[in-house]
């Protein structure tokens, strides 16, 4: 149970907004997961009808010992012990979202340009993302503010060398040599064929994301250090499981009185010390969609205006919940959650 530092204002988005407002709140650090992209119409990996979920490993070039382990364990598609025999899995299954990043298929979303809106407030002291969607460099959040704590898709490397990869010489050899397990690429060829690092030769190239397995950039631990406990006045965990270590610890770092705004659709982090319900005293809890709670907030803040000017490079469900919004200034399908 924590102990008696009660966060001040009401344990709800409104109070969220209030203490904003009050000028007491100075640097705002969010840590996001795949939640905040599902809007962009990027599915997520952990909920249900997400990629883990859904995964078929009898889809993937893989042995038969393979498929066993991903199918008891679907983290194991992502596995850098996997990676170094067998490159198939991995890029037969992120094939789609290398190309469809390299077609901009996918926009940022209104919590991706809330995010930037803090920024732009002199709020935002710090984004950790665990996506490797590269949506929030859509935005104008600077380079400096951006913690990609499991790497990007934007980047090509090789994991045995670390010699990068020009990224549209890549795209176009996952177009030939990778394929399509979804099905939606006539084009693509029946049989994956490597793709080997013209540095060293080994099939090891891939885009710089995080494997299981493997250490996260440094500059997640320098970033962590500079910023927490003493320069965090507000964290926001939004759309993530808060599973993946030691991202997931960042709510531990904060000070005992730092307010926690959690989004996301189930609750998370009980394990790590976040309360809900009568036993939380600065825990504050939203169980809808990210960009609904996010929209409601920049209602609460006055910020509306400052997120319409950049609607047209938004994806279409977000540019669709700010047009209904301006019919009533109500946010569709918010509701208030206090204490659940």
């Amino acid at each position: 149970m924590e102990g008696d530092n009660r966060f001040e204002y009401a344990l709800s988005v409104d109070g969220i907004a209030e203490y904003i407002l009050s000028g007491k709140c100075k640097n705002i650090v969010f840590l996001t997961g795949a939640g905040v992209s599902v809007g962009a119409g990027i599915p997520d990996f952990r909920s249900p009808g997400g990629m883990y979920d859904t995964l078929k490993p009898e889809l993937l070039t893989a042995t038969d010992q393979e498929r066993a382990i991903m199918k008891r364990e679907p983290t194991y598609v992502v596995n850098k012990q996997l990676f170094r025999v067998n490159q198939f899995p991995y890029l037969e299954l992120r094939r789609p979202f290398i190309l469809g990043l390299a077609e901009a298929k996918w926009k940022a979303t209104v919590t991706h340009w809330f995010i930037a809106i803090c920024q732009k407030k002199g709020l935002l002291r710090r984004l950790f993302t665990q996506n490797i969607d590269g949506l929030d460099f859509q935005t104008n959040i600077s380079d400096n503010n951006i913690v990609g704590v499991h790497g990007t898709l934007g980047k090509i490397v090789c994991e045995d060398c670390h010699h990068e990869c020009p990224i549209e010489e890549f795209r176009d050899k996952v177009k030939k040599n990778i394929k399509d397990i979804y099905k939606m690429d006539p084009t693509a060829p029946e049989v994956s064929t490597p793709i080997n690092c013209t540095h060293c030769g080994k099939p090891q190239v891939k885009p710089n994301t995080v494997l299981y397995g493997s250490q996260l950039p440094s500059r997640f631990f320098e970033c962590l250090k500079l910023d927490f406990p003493n320069h965090v006045d507000l964290l926001i965990v939004a759309g993530t499981s808060l599973t993946v270590s030691p991202a997931n610890e960042l709510p531990v770092h904060v000070n005992p009185s730092t307010p926690r705004f959690i989004v996301n659709r189930e609750k998370v982090g009980r394990e790590l010390g976040i309360y809900y319900g009568d036993e939380s005293k600065r825990d504050i809890y939203s169980n809808l969609d990210c960009d609904i709670v996010f929209l409601y907030l920049a209602h609460k803040l006055g910020w509306v205006e400052d997120l319409k000017e950049h609607i047209e490079k938004m994806a279409p469900e977000s540019q669709r919940l700010i047009l209904e919004y301006e019919k009533t200034k109500q946010v569709p399908g918010f509701v208030q959650v206090n204490k659940m």
